[in-house]
């Protein structure tokens, strides 16, 4: 089997100018708001159907580094940003709209929607004005026994993401064609007895997460029909299912919603279907067996090579019950370059006889000198790209 290896040097170089993205035919235009007309540069190039292209200059979220703070592992940071663009294109085609990080939600504002109510004299201790007291979950009376109040009204609201779509309005100009927002919501909620004392934890069923994030989502809508810039545009609205802080894979969307063109009220929710699994299952898996023996053939042959390794992780994402991705990380050590090069050819060929045409597969060898090598087949290709780190 034919396989492809680069090096970084000159090889590398060649490569990447023969494949660079070319820039030199960008189109610039007017960007259209209520508040100001301000040139942008819409780039020519996209490098995937999956992605949405940006005006440039970059203009940040005025609530950027919230979400870092506000989630429990990078893993659902990470899903809960690119997993709105996926609900995005449900609404807004990729070919035709321009992706902008959220401009009308600021850093405030989020913060104080992510609060609890407050009662008066919670708003004294807080020193926060009654116009502040805006927060979407639920009012802790502060009173009784803590671990009662925290069961029957945790935190379900963990953060808020904002995504803004552009559309040309004509030849030269974009404006605003909708906004996408996340809810991302917690299926444990953690809670102390004291300051500073041990976590506790109260999981929250997903039937309870759904009903209280449709609650929200309708306030959120009604909250930004206040803003005269967004009082006409579609928005759409998608809640997100964080993991647990001791999870190895990320949280996934449930559901979503839309409000056409000034309408006050969400529509009929639709169910997502996603989900990760972790590779292999910490139990028998009957819903998912063909892919779990498929990686477990695959683990047992690297294993074989290195009989005395057993570390071969995966992560799987699902899309209608049907594997749609499979990313796998093999930590080991080398002694010699020469050895991670023919490592790296025996796992292409293993990735090549294992899994199906139809999965894109991505594999990290990694040592503890950092990557070794990557490995990525695309859906329905015949051969993959392989990448030796110098």
């Amino acid at each position: 089997m034919k396989k492809k290896i680069s090096f970084i040097g000159l090889a590398l170089l060649l490569l990447l100018t023969a494949c660079a993205p070319k820039f030199d035919k960008q189109e610039e235009v007017i960007q259209d708001s209520e508040a100001k007309k301000e040139k942008a540069i819409i780039p020519k190039y996209k490098i995937s159907d999956k992605y949405y292209r940006t005006t440039l200059p970059f203009e940040p979220s005025e609530a950027r580094g919230l979400v870092v703070a506000n989630l429990n592992t990078r893993y659902d940071i990470n899903e809960f940003e690119t997993g709105l663009m996926r609900v995005a294109q449900h609404t807004f085609d990729p070919d035709k709209y321009l992706f902008k990080e959220g401009q009308f939600l600021d850093k405030e504002e989020v913060s104080y929607l992510l609060n609890r109510k407050f009662t008066k004299s919670q708003l004294k201790a807080e020193k926060l004005k009654v116009e502040d007291n805006i927060g979407l979950n639920p009012l802790d009376p502060g009173k009784g026994d803590i671990d009662k109040r925290q069961q029957e009204n945790p935190l379900y609201l963990a953060h808020i993401l904002e995504h803004d779509y552009l559309i040309k309005s004509d030849k030269d100009t974009v404006g605003l064609g909708g906004v996408v927002i996340g809810l991302a919501l917690n299926s444990v909620h953690y809670y102390k007895k004291e300051d500073f004392g041990a976590d506790y934890e109260t999981r929250i069923p997903k039937s309870e997460l759904m009903e209280e994030g449709k609650k929200i989502a309708q306030q959120v809508l009604q909250r930004l029909r206040k803003k005269s810039e967004l009082k006409q545009v579609p928005i759409t609205i998608a809640l997100f299912e964080q993991a647990p802080k001791t999870s190895a894979v990320p949280g996934n969307f449930l559901a979503y919603s839309e409000a056409g063109e000034g309408e006050g009220n969400l529509g009929k929710w639709q169910n997502i279907n996603e989900k990760y699994e972790l590779f292999p299952p910490p139990k028998t898996d009957e819903k998912h067996r063909e892919d779990v023996n498929s990686f477990l053939n695959f683990k047992q042959d690297v294993e074989e090579y290195f009989p005395n390794f057993n570390g071969v992780i995966g992560r799987a994402f699902y899309s209608d019950d049907q594997l749609q991705d499979l990313s796998i990380t093999i930590p080991i050590q080398f002694y010699g370059k020469a050895e991670a090069v023919g490592f790296s050819q025996y796992v292409t060929g293993l990735v090549m006889q294992h899994f199906p045409e139809y999965v894109s597969v991505e594999v990290n060898i990694t040592s503890v000198n950092g990557p070794e090598a990557l490995i990525v087949r695309k859906p329905e290709t015949s051969e993959p790209f392989v990448h030796i780190y110098e």
